[in-house]
Formats: C-alpha cells, sequence, structure tokens
C-alpha cells in the first residue's frame, strides 16, 4: 500500500506531467488533481480549501472585473495608439517601452493587476504594426516579475518577508530596487538580441499609427471618469492596505464593487457581460494548483525538501544563502512560490535560534529567488498564467515549452546576477 506522502507526490508529478504536455487544458489538470488528492485522503476537503489562497484570487477577479469595464472606454486603445507613437511606431522600441512601463506598474501595484491593464494595449498596438505578439507578451512576463521583486508591495513573497521579519517599504526599495532595475536592464538587451531581427514592419504602416487620433478612441468619457476616479480609489487603497489592515484582495474587491455599483446598477445584461469575461480559466486553474501544492505542504515533502537542503550548508551563511537563493528560484520556477516562501520562512528564523547572528543575506536571497525564480516556466508566477489565459482567449496560444525555452536561461542569467549582488553586498 502507497503512503500518503508518495501518493501526493505521483498524483503532483503527474500533474506537472500533463501540464508540460499540454495534452490536457491546464485548467481541467488543476481541477482533476486537486480533487485525485481529496479522493485519495490525502487532503480534506476542509483543508483544501484552507490552501486555496483566496486573497490572490478575490485580487485577481477584482482587477479583472475593473479592466473589463474600463476597457468598455476605450482607454487601452488611446494608450495604445499614445505609446506607439511616443516611439514613433518601431517595433523594438516599443518592445522596451512597454516593457517599462510593465516593471514600473508592477514594482507600485502588483504584477497581475499590470498584466492586465497592459496586455489588451499590446494586443491593440501589435495587430495596428502587424507584428507577431509573442515577443511583447514573454518581455511582458519577464518584466513584470522582475518589477515585482523591486518592491515590498509588488510580489506576495515580499509582503510575507516583510510582515514575519518586520522589513518596511524603504527597506525594500534600498535592498532591492537597484538591483532588479540592473536586472530589467539587462534582459531588455537579451530579449532585443533574441527578438531584433524578427519585429519589423512596413513603413506604411508606420505611418497609419502616426496618422491615428488617439483622443478619438475614447467612445463613453462618462465611463472614463467613474472608472479612473475607481483605479484611483483601488490604487490608494493598494498603498494603504497594510496601514488600514486589509488585505489587498480586499481593495480590488472593493473597487470592482463600487465600479458596478456607480455603472451598472440595473443593468444585468451588462453585468452579466462584464463577469462571463472575468478569466475563468486561470481562477480555476490557480485554485486547482494550490490545493495540489497544499498537499504537498499536509504530508511534509516540502518541508523535508528545504531541511535537507539546509542541512547540506553545515550553518554557513555564505553557502545557505546561496543555497536559498537558487533552491527558491528553481523551486519557484515549477510550484507557486507563496506556499514555498511560507515554509521557508520558519526554516530560517530557526537558524536564528541555532546561533546564526547575520540573516539579512538569507530574507534577501530568498526575496529574489522567489521573485525572480517565478520567470521561469509558464506556472511559475500568478501573473505569467495570467498573460497565458488572455492569449489564448484572443487565439494566440503561449505554449509551456515555448515560453521555457526563452524564460528559463534568462531566469538562470538574473539569479547569477542577484548571486553577483548578495555576495558583495552582504557576504
Amino acid at each position: 500500500m502507497l503512503s500518503s506522502t508518495t501518493l501526493a507526490v505521483i498524483i503532483f508529478v503527474a500533474a506537472y506531467a500533463l501540464i508540460i504536455s499540454e495534452k490536457v487544458h491546464r485548467t481541467i489538470v488543476g481541477i482533476f488533481g486537486a480533487m485525485l488528492m481529496i479522493l485519495c485522503g490525502i487532503i480534506s476537503q476542509e483543508t483544501a480549501i484552507h490552501h486555496i489562497d483566496f486573497n490572490t484570487l478575490g485580487l485577481l477577479m477584482g482587477m479583472m472585473i475593473i479592466v473589463n469595464i474600463t476597457s468598455e472606454t476605450g482607454l487601452f486603445n488611446f494608450l495604445a495608439i499614445w505609446a506607439a507613437k511616443k516611439v514613433k511606431a518601431r517595433p523594438i522600441a516599443l518592445l522596451v517601452a512597454l516593457s517599462a512601463l510593465t516593471m514600473i506598474c508592477s514594482a507600485l501595484l502588483d504584477n497581475v493587476t499590470t498584466v492586465l491593464l497592459t496586455v489588451p494595449i499590446t494586443f491593440s498596438i501589435t495587430a495596428q504594426l502587424k507584428v507577431d505578439v509573442k515577443p511583447y507578451l514573454i518581455a511582458q512576463i519577464l518584466s513584470s516579475n522582475i518589477g515585482g521583486t523591486a518592491t515590498l508591495i509588488g510580489d506576495p513573497p515580499n509582503i510575507m518577508i516583510g510582515s514575519a521579519v518586520g522589513l518596511n517599504f524603504m527597506d525594500f526599495i534600498a535592498n532591492l530596487t537597484g538591483v532588479s532595475i540592473v536586472i530589467f536592464l539587462v534582459v531588455q538587451a537579451l530579449l532585443i538580441l533574441l527578438y531584433g531581427k524578427e519585429l519589423k514592419t512596413q513603413p506604411e504602416l508606420q505611418e497609419k499609427v502616426m496618422r491615428l487620433n488617439a483622443k478619438s478612441q475614447i467612445s463613453d468619457v462618462k465611463l472614463l471618469k467613474k472608472c479612473l476616479f475607481v483605479i484611483f480609489v483601488t490604487i490608494s487603497l493598494f498603498v494603504m492596505h497594510g496601514a488600514l489592515g486589509l488585505e489587498t484582495a480586499t481593495a480590488a474587491l472593493t473597487g470592482a464593487g463600487l465600479l458596478l455599483l456607480i455603472t451598472f446598477t440595473r443593468n444585468e445584461p451588462m453585468i452579466a457581460k462584464v463577469l462571463s469575461k472575468v478569466e475563468w480559466l486561470a481562477i480555476f486553474f490557480f485554485a486547482g494548483l494550490f490545493v495540489l501544492v497544499g498537499a504537498l505542504v499536509e504530508t511534509g515533502v516540502i518541508e523535508m525538501l528545504a531541511a535537507e537542503a539546509i542541512k547540506l550548508t553545515h550553518g554557513d551563511v555564505t553557502a545557505t544563502a546561496v543555497l536559498i537563493l537558487w533552491m527558491s528560484a528553481i523551486a519557484s520556477a515549477f510550484i507557486d512560490n507563496i506556499p514555498f516562501v511560507a515554509t521557508l520562512i520558519p526554516l530560517i528564523q530557526d537558524m536564528g535560534q541555532m546561533g546564526l547572528t547575520n540573516l539579512d543575506p538569507l530574507w534577501w536571497s530568498l526575496a529574489l529567488g522567489a521573485c525572480l525564480g517565478g520567470n521561469g516556466t509558464l506556472i511559475g508566477a500568478s501573473a505569467n498564467v495570467v498573460v497565458a489565459s488572455m492569449a489564448t482567449q484572443r487565439g494566440r496560444q503561449i505554449s509551456f515549452l515555448g515560453f521555457m525555452k526563452v524564460a528559463f536561461p534568462v531566469m538562470v542569467l538574473t539569479i547569477i546576477m542577484a548571486n553577483i549582488y548578495v555576495w558583495l553586498r552582504y557576504l
């Protein structure tokens, strides 16, 4: 008879093999894999529900509703044309401009909200220039995770580390923003080398884009004013959520509820239309993934792996920092980084009680590894899954292996850079 731990690992590996093979849609794999964990008695239904991160799902749903209503105003087409005209509709310059916009927004909001706002712009503008949208989407996924690394509020692992250790917003700016900017610039140079030759358009298409009137894209000024007001309120709640004792999902769903209230008060067809455009495939995939990883947490697999890895270093700070950086990066590429970081925080705190005095290098290594590691595969971070889901809805498939071929080597390079930074600054 197989033990529950062995069974959990078998189901988890089989689920990942199916996701990578793309023989079955990842949402179906997520839901069925989660149900198998419950049916086999590895995890109870109550515990499974406890492992679903409703803060992440609520944040996703709230921002999707806000973005869906805002898209009715023509704002995204306006921004697309404005951005294209600023860089004279040159495809390579546009790649850098959209990536920079994504990085800055990801540092100040969170990376999922950012890609929900920028991906519709990207589709609109690449269609006008008749260039392949995929390099732009890949660049935005990479930029969103690099931007999320830079601040306390950019990525959930940073929020978890900050609250566990008592690090504030300025600590993250001082320790992670500079290195994130350097990593971003290097990644942009790589992407230009990789895609520069394919990103070509016709001069007449550039001329056509330059002649477009951005302002004429705004179809409903009254609705736009309401949307901008609600976006301002929501961003303010994001910035202050810690001080107010609110979760980010509360901020996003408050904004979504307020916008529905002041726009489509009794208009049932419009409410149904907005809700039907929520990326439900991504939402259900996440729910299943949280349960799959939760089963590994409950059976002690993640804790066992982390404890074994830390035993290897014999308590040496330099070796432990390097191990945490690489272990969290590789793990975060394949499993959700939230439960992984949740497991490592108490382990690092235990090491402090065992006599390690300087834990700073370990915390910054964990933050850099968990956030940048999300770039390794299509399921490494929430933003990646959302972009892939939005691309599929628009008829453009980003394959798991196609993305990994580009992104995994880039992720490894960024971790090498992070490793040099941690070693020079802290060790």
